[in-house]
């Protein structure tokens, strides 16, 4: 098996975050957003990976190329890079890493993090992963028949016919027909908003009597902008501490602090004077003095003092001293 990992988009809804660090890897809970998602693939698919293809934009540099790969081997897996450097569309993306697209794969999107208990189907020519939505006009969504197969596509629908909305998550028994039908789009030039899309390729698929069925998800998590992603982080945390994880280093230094999980709490963190949680994540080293902080995320090396901080998120090596309540600021800013 392989994943495939579309992620060449700027982010721009997260910034100042992503100005400095693309959002997948973005920390939740302690790792980045895209780490959780191929490991949450992975139980769910319950095979061997052998590889994960990344999809980046040039502009991310080699180090988080190099990042993505170490996130690959720690799953056992070839890391791959491959690069989209025009957004050109979902379809464009995915064929990006078209040397990949052999024997069965999963294509998942980086922006989205979910916790399943569903068998795939592997008998399936396709698996498209859903979760139930109250608003389906705000989605994709999917249409079935009374054999639970996928029979429409369906995108934002006006009318209610749906409240199964797509997540951005896909199996496809066979890489090779996905390519072929991708590959049809870009050469016969099938655009829709100048974009190349793959619902037109997974319609064609459909249209030549290939069976899709859903893989239904219990928690969808979005990770857009700044305050879904620190929701995001707060459910992430709940579902680990229930599960019992250790969220908490044992290098952490506390002094006259408290700490109210669940929480992760990062290597070589100091707390001073302070009271930590519920749902916060704090990076490595960072340090806090006279500080209550709940609902929030800060990353690594960041500096926080004199604060009363509820639904905010701080960037690496951050310096803050103040009584705002609600702030969002990037990496080596100083509010003092």
């Amino acid at each position: 098996m392989k994943i495939i990992v579309p992620m060449a988009g700027r982010g721009s809804r997260l910034r100042p975050h992503t100005l400095t660090v693309p959002k997948p890897l973005i920390p939740i809970a302690g790792k980045p957003i895209v780490h959780r998602l191929v490991e949450d693939i992975a139980g769910v698919i319950n095979q061997e990976i052998e590889e994960i293809a990344f999809i980046i934009h040039k502009d991310f540099g080699d180090k988080v190329a190099q990042e993505l790969i170490v996130i690959a081997e720690k799953l056992g897996a070839k890391g791959s890079i491959y690069y989209q450097n025009e957004p050109l569309g979902t379809a464009h993306a995915i064929l990006s890493a078209k040397e990949s697209m052999e024997g069965p794969i999963v294509v998942a999107y980086a922006d989205t993090l979910f916790r399943a208990d569903f068998t795939l189907d592997t008998s399936a020519d396709s698996v498209i992963w859903v979760k139930q939505v109250n608003d389906p006009s705000a989605f994709g969504v999917v249409q079935l028949n009374d054999k639970n197969e996928i029979v429409d596509f369906v995108e934002k629908p006006k009318e209610f016919v749906s409240d199964l909305a797509i997540i951005g998550i896909y199996y496809f028994k066979s890489g090779e027909t996905l390519r072929s039908e991708l590959e049809y789009l870009l050469d016969n030039n099938i655009q829709k908003g100048g974009e190349y899309q793959l619902t037109d390729g997974l319609e064609n698929m459909k249209q030549k009597g290939m069976k899709f069925v859903p893989g239904k998800v219990e928690e969808w998590m979005d990770c857009g902008n700044k305050n879904v992603t620190v929701e995001t982080n707060s459910r992430m945390l709940q579902f680990l501490y229930e599960e019992g994880a250790n969220l908490v280093s044992d290098t952490v230094r506390i002094e006259n602090s408290t700490i109210i999980p669940p929480c992760y709490i990062g290597d070589d963190v100091v707390l001073i004077n302070s009271i930590v949680g519920p749902n916060v994540s704090l990076g490595k080293a960072t340090h806090l003095t006279n500080v209550k902080i709940q609902n929030s995320l800060v990353q690594t090396h960041a500096h926080l003092k004199n604060a009363k901080l509820d639904n905010s998120m701080i960037g690496n090596h951050a310096s803050f001293d103040g009584d705002f309540k609600s702030i969002s600021i990037g990496d080596y800013s100083v509010l003092e």
